[in-house]
């Protein structure tokens, strides 16, 4: 498996924001969504080959009680399924964050999807059409809900995201408001701070959560936590 990195941090996002993790980021993406934070599983690609035993010893040496695969796009890794099974033997709760365009028999206790709107489209020539085509699978989405606890994790650029998003969730009429957050596009901690007030209100107004960047607030956008 192609592995950018590994490292302990807190969860920034969702419902366990705060939660002591281990962090297990994927190398490679299907998406070139132009705010991606994480570049380097995305846009230039970097990565570590590492076994499964390997990354099973490391889950089992660290402190941490949950495991978030993350990318990139941990989905496309061949062993996931495998991982994932190894992590809970190990006695880890299992967060998986995936854009939600591939499906797998992941063994997981949230699946955090992150939907991606149409503010993501890159402007780069090469991947606009590839992008727009791949980012929503609507039944990548039905089946993952339908076999996991899951949340909606959309990242809001503008307040005329909220719409979208609102939009989005009538194609799933299943899906509880609840289940929903709304993340600002951040990379700083000005950012962050300057899309806070006016994303939390729209998240209110509309029943669904706010979910603030809590890595971004403690460390800034620093690779590694």
């Amino acid at each position: 498996m192609q592995i950018a990195e590994i490292f302990e941090s807190i969860q920034g996002e969702g419902p366990w924001a705060g939660t002591q993790s281990l962090f297990i980021r994927t190398s490679g993406c299907n998406l070139r969504c132009w705010f991606c934070d994480t570049p380097y599983t995305s846009w230039k690609p970097e990565g570590t080959a590492w076994s499964l035993d390997q990354l099973a010893r490391r889950v089992a040496e660290c402190s941490a009680p949950d495991v978030v695969l993350t990318g990139g796009e941990p989905m496309l890794i061949p062993d996931l399924v495998a991982l994932t099974k190894k992590c809970h033997e190990l006695g880890r709760r299992v967060t998986i964050e995936t854009a939600g365009t591939v499906d797998q028999p992941v063994e997981c206790d949230l699946m955090a999807i992150s939907p991606k709107l149409s503010n993501s489209v890159p402007d780069d020539p090469l991947w606009r059409d590839r992008h727009e085509q791949t980012r929503f699978r609507p039944e990548v989405i039905r089946a993952l809900l339908s076999r996991y606890r899951c949340i909606l994790k959309f990242v809001i650029d503008r307040p005329e995201d909220v719409e979208e998003v609102i939009r989005w969730m009538s194609e799933f009429p299943s899906a509880d408001p609840d289940i929903v957050w709304l993340m600002p596009q951040a990379r700083t901690r000005e950012q962050l701070s300057e899309k806070s007030d006016w994303l939390r209100s729209l998240s209110r107004r509309h029943g669904f959560n706010y979910s603030s960047r809590l890595h971004i607030e403690m460390f800034g956008n620093v690779r590694g936590t």
